[in-house]
């Protein structure tokens, strides 16, 4: 039997002290960031847990830490084509997918600990919309438990106010990022699964709207559409940005977003304080929404780019114009219909994208700048959790 090729190899020491050199500056320059290096005399191996904030939030962990650090990372990384070929070549990022319990990934994850690796991940999963971290996935603690290694807590702060998951652009204000703790093994196996859950919440948990910053750009809040799509005079709405306000296209009532991070009345009372305010009253609404009224007249219809993901390989083009319609129970892309009761689960990636798992098919839909991706999100696990009899205040998939 051909024996299996190492995952972790000398050339990504070189690599990282190359991208290092590089990167240090352009990250300083461009985030406005303190990076508190963490020492290491001894070269122990951690498992690195991060919130996540930015889309640069892997390079802040890997100019903190003096050695190459395996990042777990969704599928999409994967299927780029040429351009994932060489980030496996250069980094040898650990392989998950999105949404899903991937036996194979932990496997992978004991293989580069058992060469000497650390590991990093981001155990929520997905970038906060609102300020606030979202859901975090308990299987952290089996992988922690399996892996048994030191957990180092890299705190990530003022991320939301610089770079926004929404926006295209990076705002003049303070980042900070390092380790803020080390829970060690013989501290961590004498809690139960709860308490270690709950410590880890606990330790990384980061609410930006509690930070008293101001961050600055012409254009704050354009974009928010991404995030925001039930307006609190309208209901289900869509939005429209320009520069520093936002305006609901259906009852014309204008916001503005300022560098503190909240909301001003340009033509009316501001309903809520901040985005975190709107988002919560906006997943309320959802919970309560009866999708029963959306059977035959969709809530939402749009123009999409639409690709099927072959997993691990490159994307196909399907159709570059096609048109989506979002319905109580389904959602019909051109001619095929996904019922919610078939598609496995639906996720939103990046900014905006959105994928739809059927199978073993992945389908990816990309929209223009303001499409919002995450209200098909929304309404697909609302009406899986009213299919399952469960109550308001339910999640909804971040």
């Amino acid at each position: 039997m051909k024996k299996k090729e190492p995952w972790v190899k000398p050339r990504h020491t070189i690599v990282r002290k190359l991208i290092g050199a590089v990167l240090a500056p352009y990250v300083t320059l461009k985030y406005h960031i303190k990076i508190t290096p963490f020492k290491n005399p001894e070269k122990r191996q951690f498992l690195i847990v991060m919130n996540h904030q930015t889309a640069y939030d892997q390079f802040f962990v890997g100019l903190a830490f003096d050695c190459p650090v395996y990042y777990i990372a969704s599928e999409d990384l994967f299927s780029m084509g040429w351009v994932s070929s060489l980030i496996r070549y250069l980094v040898a990022p650990i392989p998950i997918k999105k949404q899903t319990s991937d036996l194979k990934a932990v496997k992978n994850c004991v293989r580069v600990v058992k060469e000497g690796g650390t590991i990093a991940l981001a155990p929520e999963g997905n970038r906060t919309y609102s300020g606030k971290m979202v859901y975090v996935k308990p299987s952290i603690i089996k992988l922690l438990r399996v892996l048994k290694l030191p957990l180092a807590i890299f705190q990530i702060k003022g991320g939301y106010g610089v770079q926004p998951r929404w926006s295209d652009v990076v705002r003049k204000g303070k980042m900070s990022a390092g380790v803020t703790r080390v829970i060690e093994p013989e501290e961590y196996k004498t809690l139960t699964d709860d308490e270690l859950y709950d410590l880890i919440l606990t330790e990384l948990n980061g609410d930006e709207t509690a930070i008293k910053e101001c961050y600055y750009h012409k254009k704050n809040a354009e974009y928010l559409e991404r995030v925001i799509y039930v307006c609190p005079h309208c209901g289900l709405s869509s939005f429209a940005s320009h520069k520093d306000i936002l305006e609901c296209n259906t009852c014309g009532r204008q916001f503005r977003y300022l560098p503190s991070k909240e909301f001003e009345g340009v033509n009316c009372e501001a309903p809520f304080v901040n985005v975190s305010d709107w988002y919560d009253y906006q997943c309320d609404f959802v919970n309560k929404l009866d999708y029963t009224a959306y059977l035959e007249t969709p809530m939402y219809q749009e123009e999409v780019c639409l690709s099927e993901v072959i997993l691990y390989k490159n994307k196909k083009m399907i159709n570059k114009n096609a048109r989506i319609a979002l319905y109580g129970d389904r959602v019909v892309i051109d001619e095929m219909e996904i019922a919610f009761e078939q598609a496995g689960t639906i996720t939103v990636l990046g900014k905006n994208k959105l994928n739809i798992y059927i199978g073993e098919k992945v389908y990816q839909l990309k929209g223009d700048k303001s499409f919002n991706a995450l209200k098909y999100v929304n309404m697909f696990y609302h009406y899986k959790n009213v299919s399952k009899g469960e109550n308001d205040e339910q999640f909804l998939g971040l």
